[in-house]
């Protein structure tokens, strides 16, 4: 009893001696562990006489359950060290200036297209997408542009190696989504189409790559009138001028009829641009009533359906919008630009939150 005495003094120092967890762990080893100090003792009890072997044992158990208790209240008091040394290394200073804005900024293509998707969104439109690389089929018959027709002249642009009798193409426009939606889904259909188009230009407001935004309604009642409603709100809410002046002018297009060009009321005078001003005009986008052969190329019956189509320059509404008086600026990749004409990670546009002024 008397070495258990001077045993239970050594653990209690071992105990204190532990400066850490790791350093509390080694100390249990050494005392509770396979080969430790009381696992020793417990081994040699067989060799006791049974009297002596009740006593001992009793003792030994005595000791264990102290050993145990110590490392547990140690085990929490240096947890709680640590955490409090932790904490006091990760503390956040609030007294320090604000931090200076992030490099990146979202490029004003991207923000318009959040815009437009957020006042279609609002009209019950869904956003629908296709492949950039297209047939002849639905990049233009199906859109009633036949191999002689003049509107081909300025979309035979960007074309593919020939491929099992047909070449591909760079599509021109984003109306062979439009095709592919009513070739799958049934009206009514109510959707816009937002990507990347290419054509063989390049200049101050054309670019060989360049994105649109196209729109198509079809159902059984929807009208000329629909088309100028949806396209007038469609205007003053992107350009935030409640009375912008909108007009339709009477056009062609081969996939519409009848087909009209949209203006928007501008000033130009002093040689700068002023929205929504003025006696000028602008136009910004083309539309119409879908074609009675286009809606048959897809399998939809014109004489029960109907509807409306319309498409505009994303880039093109963009600069209007923003300012923006070059458009190979866009395409430059420079931060400078990007810092004066970007937005702001957390500046995402909705009806609700307001667009970007």
């Amino acid at each position: 009893m008397e070495s258990l005495d001077h045993i239970r003094d050594e653990i209690q120092r071992l105990i204190r001696q532990a400066a850490s967890l790791d350093a509390l762990e080694q100390a249990r080893i050494a005392i509770l562990g396979r080969k430790g100090r009381i696992t020793e003792l417990m081994k040699g009890l067989g060799g006791l006489a049974p009297e002596a072997r009740r006593e001992f044992g009793a003792a030994l158990n005595r000791l264990k359950g102290e050993a145990e208790e110590a490392i547990a209240h140690a085990t929490r008091r240096l947890e709680d060290a640590a955490l409090r040394q932790r904490l006091a290394q990760e503390r956040v200073d609030v007294t320090l200036p604000v931090r200076a804005e992030p490099e990146g900024r979202v490029h004003p293509l991207s923000q318009t297209i959040d815009e437009i998707v957020a006042i279609f969104g609002e009209m019950g439109f869904s956003v629908a997408e296709g492949p950039d690389i297209e047939d002849d089929f639905h990049n233009f018959t199906a859109l009633n542009i036949p191999p002689e027709h003049p509107a081909r002249q300025e979309q035979d642009t960007f074309y593919l190696p020939e491929h099992q009798g047909g070449r591909k193409v760079l599509r021109t426009h984003t109306s062979p989504v439009q095709i592919r939606t009513m070739q799958k889904v049934k009206p009514p259909i109510r959707i816009i189409v937002p990507g990347r188009t290419f054509r063989s230009d390049h200049d101050a407001t054309h670019s060989p790559m360049f994105h649109q935004v196209e729109g198509l309604v079809i159902d059984r009642v929807t009208h000329m009138g629909h088309l100028k409603g949806c396209l007038i709100e469609f205007c003053r809410a992107f350009f935030d001028i409640d009375d912008l002046p909108v007009r339709f002018r009477p056009s062609y297009f081969p996939f519409t009829e009848p087909s009209a060009e949209v203006d928007i009321g501008c000033s130009r005078e002093g040689g700068g641009l002023r929205i929504g001003a003025g006696g000028d005009w602008l136009e910004i986008l083309g539309s119409g009533m879908v074609h009675p052969k286009v809606l048959a190329n897809c399998g939809i019956d014109p004489a029960e359906y109907q509807g409306f189509a319309f498409g505009m320059g994303i880039e093109r509404i963009a600069m209007l919008k923003y300012g923006i008086p070059d458009l190979r600026a866009i395409y430059d990749n420079d931060l400078r630009w990007l810092r004066h004409y970007g937005f702001l990670p957390l500046d995402l546009p909705s009806m609700t939150g307001g667009l970007a002024r």
